[in-house]
Formats: structure tokens, C-alpha cells, sequence
């Protein structure tokens, strides 16, 4: 990602382990681009605020939301949805073993979802992008493929 971000772009990474919080921090100490945080997702909009950042336009997750009761995982998913930026590209990208939150309806909120099964994967794993507007180029008009 970081070698495909213009330079002017910023990479907020949250990472509840310390441990690998710290390394992450190491590992990127030179990249002035990227911010480390020792964070649960949930402080996304205040990290934004606190960067002077108004939005973001894509936010990439791998948390496991199959494991967060249901009040916690709407609460994330709609501070997700309130810190994309209004426009056609801006995304909620997720890598899941399953497709939950398509599936049951938990990003309703999202105008407009695509999903891919990658097989290639070991395992194979769903990778659905949820979109912060209707508008786009989904090939059946609704963005589900």
C-alpha cells in the first residue's frame, strides 16, 4: 500500500497487541506517512481529529466482526461509515472468512457493496468493498457483482 499512496497521503494502522504494536512502530519509525496506534479501531474519528485529517477515503480492516457482540460491531460500523470521505471511491474494505456483514445486513448503512471470494487464498476468504455513496461503477447498477 505504501508504495502505491501519493506522498501526501497518511496511513493510520490500529493494533490492539502492544507487542506487535511496538514493532509495527519500529519498523515504520522513518516513513513519516504512517502512524502506529496502540488503539482499538473504535478510535478512528478521534486519531482523525487529532491529525487535523477530515476524513478517510479508504479503510482497510481485518477484524474479526463475527467475534464482537452486536452493539459494539454497529457502533464501529457506523463510525466507519461517518469517517469515509463523500465521494464515489472512498471504502470500507474487508478481508473475512465469512460474508457476515454483507449477508445480515449489518452495513445496510453503505449504499453499495461488492465481494469477491478469493479462492487463491489459504484459506479462502471474502473480500468485500463497502462504498460511502450509490454512485459508481457496479455492473448491475446496485455495485454487487
Amino acid at each position: 500500500m505504501l508504495k502505491r499512496m501519493h506522498p501526501e497521503s497518511r496511513l493510520l494502522l490500529f493494533e490492539l497487541d502492544p507487542e506487535l504494536a511496538g514493532h509495527l512502530q519500529k519498523v515504520y519509525r522513518a516513513e513519516k506517512r504512517i502512524s502506529v496506534l496502540n488503539a482499538d479501531a473504535a478510535a478512528l474519528p478521534q486519531a482523525l481529529a487529532e491529525r487535523g485529517l477530515p476524513h478517510c477515503d479508504y479503510i482497510i480492516s481485518g477484524i474479526p466482526f463475527s467475534l464482537i457482540e452486536p452493539e459494539a460491531k454497529r457502533s464501529l460500523l457506523r463510525s466507519t461509515f461517518d469517517s469515509l470521505a463523500p465521494h464515489d471511491d472512498a471504502a470500507f474494505v474487508i478481508y473475512q472468512v465469512t460474508n457476515e456483514l454483507r449477508d445480515r445486513g449489518h452495513c445496510d448503512h453503505f449504499p453499495r457493496a461488492e465481494s469477491e471470494y478469493c479462492l487463491v487464498n489459504i484459506p479462502p476468504m471474502f473480500v468485500t468493498k463497502f462504498y460511502k455513496t450509490a454512485n459508481g461503477h457496479g455492473k448491475n447498477g446496485n455495485g454487487r457483482h
